[in-house]
């Protein structure tokens, strides 16, 4: 099997193909996603930087993750446990947290592959609507509160918000947009009783198409009163 450092070029080349730009591979993708397992291959073995890489490799990024996207454990503010804002941790949680960042982003179901969440395509991608926890949680920039407290949270160059069910999981998302990430809280139960449609594309990452203002909570410190 391939070293870590492969696994993680592999995996960010299967999210390319699986939720940017397929068609760039001749590669089709399903209503839901899913693409053709054994083309997948054929696309990999075409290309001389992948012709490396086995079945057993890319079952390895869809069952154990690659690290792809993982935070440097030593950098400020990663891991900090209030919502409110992010304190540094002592490196011994930093690097649990930093274990715990390899979750999973492909699923595999026989010969078909797909990206769980995160694509860009301009073709919706459907998931099962679900029943969400009573709160759910999102991590972003500070710079980014004043739109969100006018709009809600929108899902941008995605097709959905992506919400975590802990405040430790959208800490760690968050740091991919900030070195310092605030988490605002979704009162979800409520949002979903008025309408709001979730989705859960694995344990740890819901979607939704908009969460209104009225049903988020922001951090303190920030010019703003929880709602």
């Amino acid at each position: 099997m391939a070293d870590r450092r492969r696994l993680t070029k592999l995996s960010k080349f299967l999210a390319l193909i699986l939720r940017h730009q397929p068609e760039r591979f001749g590669l089709v993708l399903d209503e839901e996603g899913w693409a053709s397992f054994p083309e997948v291959m054929e696309i990999l073995r075409g290309l001389p930087n992948f012709r490396w890489a086995t079945r057993a490799d890319v079952m390895a990024v869809v069952e154990q993750g690659s690290g792809e996207g993982s935070p440097d454990p030593s950098s400020r503010g990663f891991g900090a446990t209030s919502a409110d804002s992010v304190e540094p941790r002592s490196r011994a949680a930093q690097a649990e947290a930093y274990a715990e960042a390899g979750k999973r982003r492909f699923q595999v179901e026989g010969k078909r592959i797909r990206a769980r969440y995160g694509h860009s395509l301009a073709r919706p991608i459907r998931y099962e609507p679900c029943t969400p926890p009573s709160r759910l949680y999102h991590g972003t920039s500070p710079d980014t509160l004043a739109s969100i407290r006018r709009e809600g949270l929108k899902p941008m160059e995605r097709q959905y918000v992506h919400l975590s069910p802990e405040p430790e999981t959208a800490i760690r998302v968050g740091t991919r947009h900030a070195d310092r990430p605030v988490v605002l809280t979704v009162r979800a139960a409520e949002a979903h009783a008025a309408g709001v449609e979730f989705h859960q594309a694995d344990e740890d990452v819901y979607l939704a198409k908009h969460i209104p203002v009225e049903f988020l909570e922001f951090p303190r410190g920030y010019g703003y009163e929880t709602i």
